[in-house]
């Protein structure tokens, strides 16, 4: 915890903190709600950069700490500002409902499934970017540039659904059509979870390699 602290006052850049209030955009109405999963890829390229510039991983790596433990603290802030911008939509989501603004007309509604694929999102994009940057600890815009694509393909996939006949079901708001969507919401937490441990693994290796 106290890694998770120094990395959320000393290390993350301001714009990734505002970045992970981007889940209140569910409440606008037509907009691509995928664009909140962007803004929560965008948050940890942002502050790695600025890390960079401030050589926060020799300063972290000259505390009385492990080279694991100068990658967790990074996973640990990644992972708690995705959580948190995913938790922070939820409230924002059932008021939309409550408001009665209807569908999405763009792409996918703020639905349980909405969630899983956003979890599968960040696995993928977390499960590319982390380990790829730890291979030198300071060429995040090579890092951010080989995950970007893999995003922008699942976002366009997130869109999609919507508006695909067969998968009508993962857009719907019923209870019975969220309760449908549950097995896709546990998907994305496994996906999740196993995704940041193996990237965690893959870090720790490639940066123990790495020359401060």
């Amino acid at each position: 915890m106290q890694l998770l602290y120094k990395e959320l006052v000393l290390a993350a850049h301001p714009t990734h903190l505002v970045f992970a209030c981007m889940g209140a955009l569910v409440l606008v109405p037509a907009y691509p709600f995928s664009v909140i999963f962007m803004f929560g890829c965008l948050g940890p390229y942002i502050t790695l950069q600025y890390g960079r510039e401030t050589g926060d991983a020799r300063f972290t790596a000259l505390l009385p700490v492990a080279r694991c433990d100068v990658v967790r603290g990074k996973f640990l802030l990644i992972a708690c500002l995705q959580l948190f911008q995913l938790a922070l939509s939820v409230p924002f989501a059932c008021l939309r409902g409550a408001l009665g603004m209807g569908g999405n007309p763009v792409g996918l509604d703020a639905t349980v499934a909405w969630y899983g694929m956003g979890l599968m999102l960040y696995a993928v994009f977390d499960a590319i970017f982390l380990p790829v940057y730890y291979h030198t600890a300071c060429k995040v815009g090579r890092a951010f540039l080989v995950a970007a694509l893999p995003m922008v393909l699942m976002m366009a996939g997130i869109e999609s659904v919507a508006h695909i006949p067969a998968l009508a079901w993962m857009d719907g708001t019923e209870p019975g059509e969220l309760r449908r969507q549950i097995p896709i919401l546990l998907l994305g937490v496994l996906a999740y979870g196993g995704a940041l441990s193996l990237a965690y693994r893959r870090s720790v290796q490639n940066f123990s390699r790495v020359d401060l």
